[in-house]
């Protein structure tokens, strides 16, 4: 059975710790609602309200488009080894971008990324956990490399190059917000 909390407490924070994986949930007020896979070291728990995620670049950039309309998002995790669960975070969330003035500050909590192009603070107002009896065992084996290798053949301004192509609106055609 599902079960409610006000807040991440430290168990819930042990497990979200735990896991090589997270999905995202975002909506604008109209068009299609987007679910997005999440790894690599680009999530933080600042507290029992707070988390923060490191966006790297992707082929899309739905969320942005999203929390420029509508600020809520879902964080979700699951277990694939170990006692099934479920657990999701809900709340609103801001959007800080590499020329913001609070960047430099949000992006000590990760290692650096030369395709970092937001990072996310999302205020948590309700925790959900669920069974999770359906979720099947997988087995961890490791982080890809693919990522960083496309990254390492492109020069900054080829990366930029990228989001002016690829980020600057969702599929839905709504601005994204990125670079301005």
């Amino acid at each position: 059975m599902a079960k409610q909390f006000p807040q991440i407490d430290v168990a819930h924070q042990k497990f979200i710790e735990d896991q090589h994986m997270f999905f995202v949930g975002s909506a604008g007020t109209e068009g299609r609602v987007n679910i997005s896979p999440k790894g690599m070291d680009s999530l933080r728990v600042l507290g029992p309200n707070r988390i923060v995620w490191m966006n790297l670049t992707g082929s899309g950039n739905e969320t942005a488009g999203h929390l420029l309309d509508v600020n809520r998002m879902t964080l979700m995790w699951c277990s694939f080894t170990t006692r099934p669960l479920i657990l999701r975070t809900y709340g609103t969330a801001r959007m800080v971008q590499t020329g913001d003035e609070d960047w430099a500050e949000m992006a000590q909590q990760f290692p650096d990324h030369r395709s970092a192009r937001q990072i996310y603070d999302l205020t948590v107002d309700l925790v959900q956990t669920s069974c999770g009896y359906a979720v099947p065992f997988m087995e961890y084996q490791s982080e890809r490399d693919t990522m960083q290798k496309w990254v390492d053949g492109k020069s900054d301004d080829d990366i930029r190059a990228y989001w002016v192509e690829k980020n600057q609106h969702t599929i839905d055609g709504k601005p994204t917000g990125l670079l301005g």
